[in-house]
């Protein structure tokens, strides 16, 4: 069994006095749990081997550590320790926890209970790779406004704004060194980081990591855990009923329902454009080709952003491009595919949909992503405000991608209720 080489610090040793419930915010019922017991399964269904440091209130130590101890093993020590008055405090008291193998050490807030597993995955491997500070965080949205004293100062601009969240990750002795050199407040381990020198940079992050801080967070995360409870009760009880059922027969067809407006929905989408004759620039997953032959199109034919666009509007039930957009509307002649899929994300959200992650493959022999990946994912990622992942295939020769006329290009979208 390998030692664990990362470190995950949940702090769960706040009040939570605005969502208004006598215990502390962290051992707030949620579902069969707690807000803290959700965040610890994430934690713990990472893919790797973890060292797992819980943070809480003093006199919530010693209960925590015994309900704890059935997880712990091997591959997941787990270290329950004290928190002190500020947060600050508390993430020291957790680094001090940490083993002394331990190379990468992310902070988690346990109010951000329903953060997937996979983006702790992908903000270690981040630290890893990049050598300093990860966030992950999504872009803002809305129009922010510079307001002193209820009057609108400025407009500031969005596009070099982006909502963090947890878990935040940095080598350890870098964020050792910047909590011993930390002079002040700080609202997260980031900017206490940055004020040290360390470098910061920002991963997409996924929408299920939002904080839970006020009672209509509460109800948001209670609707979506009732959810993955039902539809895991109903595998449950369809396999039961398929074990005890004799011989080879074949149970009854479910009644087809609709869905409820809280439930999930996943799109596909599919785009194809043929390679231009002329000198066309090729526009593929939001970035410029240079030296590659680009796709015929009347606007600029790309194909993985029109994908997307159709894989989203397939799950919020809105057509398609050709219905949303037309073929030959003269404004979008040339049109970009950031274009598309900002207008097709805002009509996402009227539905009363976000999403939740996009997943693009491109079919064809040409241009070799693999150089371009993670700006393209981080692009599109930013359009999308949500995770978006890229990735190519061929056809070995056979079709018209094989041939080398064009590119197809096959996306699948999950959207989540607002």
């Amino acid at each position: 069994m390998s030692t664990p080489s990362v470190a995950v610090i949940v702090v769960a040793a706040g009040s939570g006095t605005r969502l208004g419930r006598p215990e502390p915010k962290a051992f707030v019922p949620l579902g069969d749990g707690t807000l803290l017991s959700h965040a610890v399964d994430r934690v713990l269904g990472m893919r790797e081997p973890v060292q797992l440091v819980v943070v809480v209130p003093a006199e919530r130590a010693e209960a925590t550590r015994s309900e704890l101890a059935a997880r712990a093993d091997a591959a997941h020590p787990v270290v329950v320790v004290a928190g002190g008055e500020l947060r600050q405090d508390s993430v020291a008291a957790g680094l001090a926890a940490i083993a002394p193998e331990v190379g990468v050490v992310l902070v988690h807030d346990a109010a951000r209970a329903l953060t997937p597993s996979l983006l702790f995955d992908e903000v270690a491997a981040a630290v890893r790779t990049r050598g300093h500070g990860i966030v992950p965080g999504l872009p803002v949205v809305d129009t922010v406004k510079r307001v002193a004293d209820g009057r609108v100062v400025e407009t500031v601009d969005r596009a070099e704004l982006a909502a963090v969240q947890t878990p935040q990750g940095f080598p350890r002795g870098a964020l050792e060194r910047a909590y011993r050199l930390a002079g002040g407040e700080f609202t997260d381990d980031a900017a206490l980081a940055a004020a040290a020198g360390v470098s910061v940079e920002v991963v997409p992050g996924d929408v299920r990591a939002f904080k839970i801080t006020v009672p209509a967070d509460l109800r948001r995360a209670e609707q979506l855990v009732a959810v993955g409870d039902a539809d895991d009760a109903a595998s449950a009880d369809r396999h039961e009923a398929r074990q005890a059922e004799p011989g080879p027969s074949i149970l009854p067809p479910e009644p087809i329902t609709e869905p409820r407006l809280v439930t999930p929905r996943v799109g596909t989408g599919v785009d194809v454009h043929a390679f231009a004759d002329d000198d066309t620039p090729l526009w593929l997953a939001g970035l410029e080709w240079p030296g590659e032959r680009g796709l015929a199109g009347h606007s600029d034919g790309d194909a993985a952003s029109h994908a997307i666009c159709d894989a989203l509007l397939a799950a919020a039930g809105l057509g398609d491009v050709g219905r949303i957009f037309g073929t030959a509307d003269p404004e979008l002649g040339g049109a970009h595919g950031e274009v598309f899929l900002r207008e097709t994300v805002r009509r996402v959200r009227e539905a009363g949909f976000v999403v939740g992650n996009v997943s693009v493959q491109l079919v064809g022999n040409r241009p070799k992503l693999a150089p371009r990946r993670e700006e393209a994912e981080a692009l599109l990622s930013r359009f999308v405000g949500a995770p978006v992942s890229v990735s190519a295939t061929t056809s070995d020769g056979l079709g018209f991608t094989g041939r080398g006329e064009g590119i197809a290009a096959i996306a699948t979208a999950l959207l989540l209720p607002a």
